[in-house]
């Protein structure tokens, strides 16, 4: 039985490219993947974002920008770093953009880290015998209840860090994907370095650094302050 052939149109080319802001013939090729399927092309394009992004991720990444935004009529204010590795990409508009986005999200959310990794033990470990107290307290079992600390550790990894947050202006996807996306357009790692976000009336600040190591570039990281 032979195989039917799906004309993709130019047109739904350029819907799927203004969607997504992936190359054309990425574009082409998702459709044509997805047999014309609008909504399946969008979703395979982010898996390829995430997997070029994920063979970029050791790249050394030294250049990029800082910018500032500015919320709710001046009473929310952040700063925040985002790297990539030259300084051409940093002054696309397209990096720009998610440099902006980011920026954006950050006063809106208030993530208190940047990855998972950058979480404290200190913290961790508060939140775990939290989560495990009151699994024991609802009466389930050993087993079960390590099983359901799993699972809110998740949860709250969603919640404190900049990375696993869904993006506020489209909640399917995480930051970490919109990042990846990016990086599958632009061709460069990109990564958020670190963010600072002042909120009025409120006595301290969420600083948060990202761990580097030696050889990629910039400073040294400092430990997360809240």
């Amino acid at each position: 039985m032979g195989t039917t052939t799906v004309n993709i149109s130019a047109a739904q080319v350029k819907d799927l490219r203004e969607k997504t802001g992936a190359p054309m013939m990425d574009c082409k090729q998702a459709l044509t993947e997805a047999k014309g399927d609008m909504e399946q092309a969008v979703v395979i394009l982010r898996k390829k974002g995430v997997s070029v992004a994920a063979k970029k991720s050791a790249r050394v990444t030294s250049e990029g920008a800082v910018t500032s935004y500015i919320h709710a009529g001046g009473k929310i204010g952040v700063l925040v770093e985002v790297n990539c590795e030259s300084d051409f990409v940093a002054r696309t508009d397209d990096f720009k953009e998610l440099v902006h986005d980011i920026a954006m999200h950050i006063a809106a959310s208030d993530p208190k880290f940047v990855r998972k990794e950058d979480v404290t033990k200190a913290d961790f470990e508060r939140e775990k015998d939290i989560f495990l107290a009151q699994a024991v307290a609802s009466g389930k079992p050993p087993n079960i209840a390590e099983k359901m600390v799993a699972g809110k550790m998740e949860k709250f990894y969603e919640e404190v860090c900049l990375l696993e947050q869904p993006f506020i202006k489209d909640q399917t996807v995480s930051i970490a994907q919109l990042i990846a996306a990016k990086i599958g357009k632009l061709g460069e790692n990109i990564a958020v370095r670190r963010f600072a976000r002042f909120k009025v009336g409120e006595a301290g600040a969420t600083v948060a650094f990202t761990t580097q190591k030696p050889d990629e570039g910039g400073e040294a990281a400092a430990p997360a302050a809240k």
